[in-house]
């Protein structure tokens, strides 16, 4: 019973408390003591901060990855030869421009490309499924031999689709590394 009287008296005053603790007035900044300061910092700053473009930083690497030709030899990459100390502006207009634009549409066409061969094969895994079943059901010969056709035709293509796939998949990594040796910032890749 005295225990039920001590919490009954001490529960009120330590909620009381808590409250008045959380209730107490918060002293903000207002948002012209913010601003006051701001003004007061940027007129502290002797001068600006440099800020850094594109056409500060120079062109990237001209050389462009392509997929290898096994039936053609490797040649050797091509060095671009170093930038004037002048700036002349005949380098620069030597090739493509390598911006955002550029690679965000060479990464958009290689996935598309390996979104259209999947769609394909998976297309094409459906109806090889379909003359299976079909060549299972059928019981005349000719027929048969038909269908049998039909369905190696169809592996043979699944499986030029699966090379595509893995050709494409490739070309995906090599333009990744590609970009990285040509220092593209990673949101460029979208």
């Amino acid at each position: 019973m005295r225990v039920t009287a001590f919490f009954s008296a001490v529960v009120p005053v330590v909620v009381v408390a808590c409250l008045w603790g959380v209730a107490r007035p918060v002293r903000a900044q207002s948002l012209g003591d913010v601003s006051r300061q701001e003004e007061a910092r940027r007129k502290e700053v002797k001068t600006p901060a440099k800020v850094y473009t594109n056409r500060d930083l120079g062109a990237p690497p001209t050389s462009v990855a392509e997929p290898a030709d096994p039936a053609k030899p490797a040649a050797t990459p091509a060095v671009p030869a170093p930038a004037p100390a002048g700036g002349d502006d005949k380098t620069k207009d030597a090739g493509p421009a390598k911006d955002q634009k550029y690679w965000s549409a060479r990464k958009k066409e290689l996935d598309a490309k390996l979104e259209r061969d999947k769609v394909l094969a998976d297309a094409m895994q459906s109806r090889i499924n379909g003359l299976t079943t079909d060549y299972a059901a059928r019981s005349d010969p000719a027929q048969r031999a038909t269908i049998e056709r039909d369905r190696q035709r169809a592996v043979a293509e699944l499986d030029g689709l699966h090379k595509a796939i893995k050709d494409g998949q490739k070309a995906l990594t090599d333009l990744d590394e590609e970009a990285r040796k040509a220092s593209v910032p990673p949101g460029w890749l979208r």
